[in-house]
């Protein structure tokens, strides 16, 4: 094959993966986010998620064994000061916002927050970290931006698709938490760190009580 037909096709793989990428990561997000009522919204991001982890899965040179590599590349000392801080953030936002959800499931309903704690890490962290940090990296990382534009726009992406809450909350929390876990995920080298360190974020959230801005039947629509 000579040259300009290998250069061709590099082209043409880059043209399909910009669409797939453009699709995956914002239209999708944004049809979501304006069009799906509150009850689908759910029902679509489990079908989002089936589809990406089949595109991770097709994706060239990817094996799902990588996904242990560094796992244990943490410290406790960062995974302590994190949640303190983390803690205290949500604790002072939701009195703040809403002092009236602050705790509420801690203090009243903490059977149903032992379920959350449970199922958070697996249903929602995990699966995140797969779409937004290992597909994003993995699958993409020909037409990506190099430098600190990288991790800018993983962050920007991944508090995109949680548009559908319509809240500058979550919107600031998922990019605040996006550059973190992009950084695990990167720097640190770990996909496990990255989902440890999301699982600790959303479960100090629900327990706080800053969950209320992440429940689909509080969504208000600015339109």
């Amino acid at each position: 094959m000579s040259d300009r037909s290998t250069a061709r096709g590099l082209q043409v793989s880059n043209l399909r993966l910009k669409a797939e990428f453009v699709a995956f990561y914002i239209a999708v997000p944004l049809l979501i986010a304006v069009l799906f009522p509150p009850d689908w919204m759910f029902p679509a991001l489990f079908f989002f998620t089936a589809v990406g982890i089949a595109l991770l899965h097709r994706t060239p040179g990817f094996s799902w064994a990588e996904l242990r590599y560094g796992w244990r590349n943490w410290r406790w000392a960062e995974v302590t000061g994190f949640s303190l801080a983390m803690a205290a953030i949500c604790s002072a936002l939701v009195m703040a916002t809403r002092p009236d959800a602050a705790f509420y499931l801690l203090l009243n309903r903490p059977e149903f927050l032992a379920v959350i704690w449970l199922g958070y890490p697996l249903l929602s962290a995990l699966p995140q970290e797969l779409l937004f940090r290992t597909l994003f990296y993995r699958r993409y990382h020909a037409i990506l931006p190099d430098g600190a534009a990288l991790p800018l726009l993983n962050a920007g992406l991944f508090a995109f698709a949680h548009l559908m809450y319509w809240s500058w909350i979550v919107t600031a929390m998922t990019f605040a938490g996006g550059l973190l876990f992009s950084w695990a995920y990167r720097k640190r080298g770990s996909f496990f760190y990255a989902v440890l360190l999301h699982a600790i974020a959303g479960n100090i959230i629900f327990a706080a009580g800053l969950g209320v801005f992440f429940y689909s039947g509080n969504v208000q629509r600015p339109f």
